[in-house]
């Protein structure tokens, strides 16, 4: 391993390939409900979804799991997918969406730096839906380095912006 070496600021996440169980669910789940489009269908097998046009940003496959299991939660693999929405006003705007097809929570919270709201997909995979507050806005500690917490998030001052 090489010291000092420092990855590109340039440098984005492309994608998520999540092994999912059944495939219609899980694009009931990320198309139906959260609103990705779908840009390709492999079979019955995996599809390839995507916001705004993108090749795509997540991969959903049925290659090994096909009829199985979810994810367990005490398990290695992973936390979450974590979303971001360009406003806070469309992070609202999904909030409500979840609420009003009662589609269960897992969480939601004050990052200081980001708005939050935390869910389960239909496999169990964490899915995080957030919005970041302005940089300049994110709180520092004395010595100048970020502050993160996670406190709770008061839903009534993020329905605020609708």
């Amino acid at each position: 391993m090489q010291d000092n070496y420092i990855i590109p600021a340039s440098t984005r996440v492309g994608h998520v390939h999540l092994k999912v169980t059944d495939l219609k669910r899980s694009l009931e789940f990320y198309c139906g409900l959260l609103g990705f489009e779908i840009t390709l269908l492999y079979g019955d097998e995996a599809a390839f979804i995507s916001a705004g046009g993108y090749h795509h940003h997540i991969g959903l496959n049925t290659w090994f799991n096909k009829g199985g299991s979810k994810a367990e939660k005490n398990t290695v693999g992973l936390f979450h997918t974590a979303l971001v929405y360009p406003s806070k006003r469309d992070l609202a705007v999904i909030y409500n969406r979840l609420k009003d097809s009662k589609y269960p929570l897992t969480g939601a919270s004050d990052h200081g730096v980001s708005l939050a709201i935390y869910l389960d997909d239909p496999d169990g995979n964490g899915v995080e839906l957030y919005w970041d507050r302005p940089k300049e806005e994110w709180p520092k500690n004395v010595d100048g380095s970020l502050m993160m917490y996670s406190k709770r998030l008061y839903i009534d001052d993020l329905l605020g912006d609708l």
